[in-house]
């Protein structure tokens, strides 16, 4: 699901650090915004500006056949109207790739973070303090040119809360994740795809009725036709099965797309949906979660790109009588003023309107933010 604050989509160009052999590439992200609905409530909003300072270290190392990096990226998120909503966060990432020959191929992957939520929150006012930990790994056989290309993952993850009195203990979960895909190559630049996916959600607390495993079956293609088209589709079902027997098991259709389309070198269109089942929150068993986004990248001058996003999505709360539909924007403009210093302004706007009792919101952010490297 999109946020409201995803992925900036920068034209920054950093440099890095030699440091015995070692790529350091440091960089940093300051942001100045208004919010008018940080905490996303239907009543007794709180608005405040809001400073972001957010640096980014990356180390990286690289050969012929292997290339290994690490990234920790601490961030300081200041509410100057309701200093009670200020906190620090940490994220630490390594991530590894490794090609021991044409056909073997090995992508390892852990991450830790540590972070809190102002936006639907277990006790109004008060945010949630969150760790999450994870470690996967995909191994690919087969030449990237072969007809035939075998991929298998896994994951393992886990959700840790450290609010006070125990509270949201129950959402507390280790999951693990294993997949596999096969690819066929139907033409020079398509491949059809079948893929498997099987979860387990392992809740801590004993008893816990979400404790379930999933499984997806999906089938489709991707293609890139030159640099101007290139996507992604998988369209299947997935069914989830509680291990409380009194829990209703729950089915669903799934897909996910991804397309993008350049017409001209400085112009990117983007198209992406998806709907899944997602673990269930305030009270129900599972949320079916759909969403659908239009996405514009344009650069009118060698400096200036703007970007234009609208969203749509709609979550089916199971086991409860609840519905939200949701509605995002997002233009902002951005200045490459120097090449090591990019520029934004920003707008974003985010709708749900649920049938729920207090659960509607409406939230805009305005927002200036400076992308700074050596």
């Amino acid at each position: 699901m999109a946020t409201l604050y995803p992925g900036y989509a920068w034209c920054l160009d950093p440099q890095n650090i030699d440091i015995y052999g070692f790529n350091f590439t440091p960089i940093l992200f300051i942001s100045e915004s208004y919010d008018d609905n940080f905490r996303e409530l239907e009543h007794n909003v709180q608005s405040s500006m809001v400073t972001r300072i957010m640096p980014t270290f990356e180390l990286k190392a690289e050969d012929r056949n292997s290339a290994t990096r690490l990234i920790w990226q601490p961030s300081r998120n200041i509410y100057h109207d309701e200093p009670d909503a200020s906190y620090t966060a940490q994220r630490v990432q390594l991530a590894s790739i490794m090609e021991f020959t044409d056909r073997h191929r090995l992508k390892l992957e852990g991450e830790w973070r540590k972070y809190e939520r102002t936006t639907d929150t277990a006790v109004d006012g008060v945010n949630d303090k969150i760790q999450n930990s994870q470690v996967n790994g995909l191994y690919t056989y087969g030449a990237r040119s072969a007809d035939n290309q075998l991929e298998f993952g896994a994951n393992y993850a886990q959700l840790r809360y450290d609010n006070s009195g125990g509270i949201n203990d129950d959402k507390e979960r280790n999951t693990t994740a294993l997949t596999s895909t096969w690819y066929h190559r139907i033409g020079s630049n398509t491949r059809g795809l079948l893929e498997y996916d099987h979860k387990i959600f392992d809740y801590v607390q004993s008893g816990n009725p979400r404790s379930s495993k999933s499984d997806a079956l999906l089938g489709g293609a991707e293609w890139d036709f030159t640099a101007r088209t290139k996507g992604k589709v998988r369209v299947g079902y997935e069914r989830k099965n509680f291990d409380d027997s009194e829990s209703k098991d729950l089915d669903n259709p799934t897909w996910q797309v991804d397309l993008q389309w350049k017409p001209r070198t400085y112009s990117t269109f983007t198209f992406l949906a998806r709907q899944a089942m997602a673990e269930g929150d305030d009270g129900s068993d599972a949320v079916k979660a759909t969403f659908t986004q239009l996405g514009w990248r344009h650069g009118w001058t060698e400096r200036i790109t703007s970007v234009a996003e609208i969203g749509a999505g709609r979550n089916v709360y199971e086991g409860q009588d609840r519905t939200d539909d949701l509605r995002e924007y997002h233009l902002g403009v951005i200045y490459e003023m120097r090449r090591w210093m990019d520029i934004e302004v920003g707008y974003r706007y985010r709708d749900n309107d649920s049938d729920a009792d207090d659960e509607s919101y409406k939230r805009n952010v305005f927002q200036i933010s400076f992308n700074i490297s050596l």
